[in-house]
């Protein structure tokens, strides 16, 4: 057992660890089974000395979502941001999808979607996987999405050299269009931010339970754009969740628009191989 980590679970709990077993999961941080001398198992997310403001930062977002009541989210149990920095979340034990499963996900996403904050943005600032997302309110979609979301990663691109001259030229015309391509208007949904087939899993029930959230007041569309970028959820979620809440006209045409902000935040993470689709949405709208 690592014995500064032992030592500062017993901090922040108040609670001597039986058992701490490293798990799969956890890209930027290491993730840990925790069994707990009063009987209790949680999960346990832990992170060096900069990790403080990640895990401040998803506790706040896992909170968010929960206080919704629409889907299951991880209750936190504890969040420490000194180092060791720890997320300390309720173990969800993984069971296979019930027979409804699809629909309840679409049901609860429309549910989760419709209670959203009064402005575009959150009240504070987080991160995408380990980027810095601002969430500096906007009464605008189209203003939101263009300041905080698109232009953050150009300018990361930019400077490391991952977009080339006349993309970064064909990005800030996009831009340009944002206020007539973003859609009819929409009030801010309550977003997980980050939902690509990994964040959504299966409980023991067989009920849908979201994860590892990257959250903000936003257009709903961004949401479901990401569940289609990377695959792993069947045309019956996104049925279900048409049925609860339609969409509005032209969203199947605004789907790559809004996978545009991943597949920058992909490339300016891991590199040039995402430069072709992101050269291929520009060239779409433009």
């Amino acid at each position: 057992m690592d014995v500064g980590l032992s030592r500062a679970l017993t901090e922040c709990l108040g609670n001597e660890p039986r058992s701490i077993t490293r798990i799969s999961g956890g890209d930027i941080g290491n993730a840990h089974r925790l069994e707990l001398s009063d009987g209790r198992t949680c999960f346990v997310k832990s992170y060096g000395a900069s990790g403080g403001a990640m895990i401040e930062a998803e506790a706040a977002g896992l909170r968010w979502l929960r206080r919704a009541n629409a889907i299951r989210v991880p209750t936190v149990i504890a969040a420490r941001t000194a180092e060791p920095a720890l997320l300390v979340l309720e173990w969800i034990e993984t069971g296979a999808a019930g027979p409804r499963f699809d629909e309840r996900l679409g049901q609860a996403l429309a549910q989760l979607h419709s209670k959203g904050p009064a402005e575009f943005g959150w009240d504070r600032d987080n991160f995408i996987g380990r980027l810095p997302q601002s969430n500096r309110r906007h009464g605008s979609w189209a203003s939101f999405y263009a300041r905080e979301r698109i232009e953050p990663q150009l300018r990361m691109a930019r400077e490391s050299g991952a977009l080339s001259a006349s993309l970064t030229k064909d990005a800030d015309s996009l831009i340009d269009r944002l206020p007539e391509l973003c859609g009819p208007r929409e009030t801010p949904a309550r977003l997980h931010g980050d939902l690509w087939g990994g964040n959504s899993m299966v409980d023991a029930e067989g009920r849908p339970c979201l994860i590892d959230p990257a959250v903000y007041g936003g257009h709903r569309e961004i949401d479901l754009a990401m569940m289609r970028l990377f695959g792993g959820f069947s045309k019956r979620v996104f049925d279900a969740y048409h049925e609860a809440t339609p969409l509005a006209p032209g969203h199947e045409d605004r789907t790559a628009l809004y996978q545009l902000y991943p597949l920058l935040v992909h490339l300016n993470l891991f590199g040039g191989g995402y430069a072709g689709s992101v050269e291929r949405i520009l060239r779409h709208y433009l």
